[in-house]
């Protein structure tokens, strides 16, 4: 079966049970945390080192190449930051510790099959092994609000499943087999000259864009958002916001490009239904965010409206063909982008919260003379989520946009640029509350090393990545590339 080709996975597994077993012999946070970081620097260190590899495993079932391993170092860098970013926030569950390590290294492995998976039915396995640890951590407070936040995620994340696993049976029950390139095969090979030809296949694909947008938080299956993001624990909804959203676009490309990319009219099909979703998207969530007091909320909100931004990509994919990377590499950047701009707000939130007791935007108040690196940290990484210059979020936007222009979806563009318009008058709001507002004290918002390290790591990378673009978007086309050989 191959299993020297999933040594990242493996480690990662490894790291999990050595933290359990840490936390009942060994009870010191600190240790935890680092074997934690060990762990998944090693299995990043591994996917780094298997870079150029392409090949499958599990009766190949697994594909172990460029795109998947892009997506694993960027996962496993999530999870580093996250961890980095608990330091102080984690004494809120001081005797469950040990086990929020091990969650969050499970869900990152099964975050990572996601993305290399090649079958449907063990991207449903891989799905649930991400989605169990998530429904857990994010009542990991135990209290009201988690709680309700966790049953709410809980239930609807079943129901979402429940809608995709019908779909993949759909897809299956047309083509004969769960394998993307299989699928490819047999839709090629049926004849089929357009949408009425075959409903039970559009059926499928519809349920399937349903299934996959509740986890990437599409509109219409997006309600869960707001409550989850604001009952979860900051870091769980730091992790939900990047990690989830990356992996689930990692599966919704794979097999939306390998299985349902030909004939011409299906992937245009399912190009324009992704094109409604993503305006439906933006719109909803920038309205949405704008009377919003809580900063998590907020934040909820702008995870849907960029979510939308990201499907102006998978759009541009449906209306490109099989044969191009035009669309897809433009998603890659974005969303490695957006995982440094969101991690890092929300880092600035975990320690800005943690020295005022609250999550209300009112309560960022003169944060500018409190604590001035702080507050500019923040601002950066708004600007970036705006898509202002010199943040990674402009050249984010700017490829996926141009990538859409170029397949002549100017309407969809205008509208995602007047979103971004809409946008900035919340991410700004913020901003003023910081730099203009009078602070209620004096005193400055102190942290640990660990979060500062993060923080400092996700504000150099959206600098660093939006003055000097090349070097990530020169991995991002090649990720891109090997799913069009």
């Amino acid at each position: 079966m191959n299993l020297d080709l999933f040594i990242p996975e493996i480690v990662l597994a490894a790291t999990a049970v050595l933290v359990i077993l840490l936390d009942l012999f060994i009870h010191s946070s600190a240790a935890l945390r680092y074997t934690t970081v060990a762990g998944l620097l090693a299995a990043a260190g591994f996917s780094i080192a298997a870079w150029g590899t392409h090949d499958a495993a599990f009766y190949g079932m697994q594909a172990v190449d460029d795109f998947a391993l892009f997506f694993k170092i960027l996962l496993t860098g999530t999870a580093v930051i996250i961890v980095l970013a608990s330091a102080d926030y984690a004494g809120k569950f001081r005797r469950f510790q040990g086990e929020y390590y091990a969650l969050i290294l499970l869900s990152t492995i099964g975050m990572a099959l996601m993305a290399a998976t090649t079958n449907l039915i063990a991207m449903y396995v891989a799905l649930e092994l991400a989605s169990l640890g998530l429904y857990v951590l994010t009542g990991f407070l135990r209290d009201n609000k988690s709680t309700e936040a966790s049953l709410k995620y809980l239930l609807l994340g079943a129901t979402a499943s429940a809608v995709l696993l019908y779909g993949m049976t759909l897809v299956f029950g047309v083509t004969g087999t769960t394998e993307l390139s299989g699928i490819a095969a047999a839709i090629g090979s049926s004849g089929l000259s357009g949408v009425a030809d075959n409903p039970a296949l559009i059926a499928g694909i519809v349920m399937l864009i349903a299934g996959l947008g509740f986890k990437i938080a599409a509109v219409p299956f997006h309600l869960w958002v707001p409550d989850v993001y604001e009952g979860a624990p900051t870091t769980v909804t730091a992790y939900l916001s990047v990690a989830s959203k990356a992996a689930g676009f990692a599966m919704v490309i794979r097999i939306f490009h390998t299985a349902l990319a030909g004939p011409v009219w299906l992937g245009e099909t399912w190009g324009f239904i992704f094109a409604v979703v993503a305006v439906l998207g933006m719109f909803a969530g920038n309205l949405g965010a704008i009377p919003q007091r809580n900063i998590k909320r907020m934040l909820g909100y702008s995870s849907i409206a960029q979510a939308g931004y990201l499907l102006v990509g998978l759009a541009t994919l449906g209306y490109a063909g099989p044969i191009s990377t035009t669309g897809q590499s433009g998603i890659i950047f974005f969303l490695a982008a957006y995982a440094l701009t969101n991690l890092g707000a929300f880092t600035a939130v975990i320690i800005i919260s943690r020295g005022t007791g609250s999550d209300l935007i009112d309560d960022y108040a003169g944060l500018g003379r409190r604590s001035p690196l702080l507050a500019l940290a923040l601002t950066l990484c708004l600007i970036s989520l705006t898509g202002i210059p010199p943040a990674a979020g402009f050249m984010g936007k700017f490829y996926i946009f141009s990538q859409a222009l170029d397949r002549g979806l100017l309407w969809l563009v205008v509208i995602a640029a007047v979103n971004s318009v809409i946008s900035a008058y919340y991410y700004l709001r913020v901003v003023k509350v910081m730099w203009f507002n009078d602070a209620p004290s004096a005193e400055a918002i102190t942290t640990s090393l660990p979060p500062r390290i993060a923080l400092t790591l996700c504000c150099a990378g959206v600098l660093i990545f939006g003055m000097i673009p090349g070097w990530l978007m020169h991995l991002a086309e090649i990720a891109a590339n090997m799913l069009a050989l």
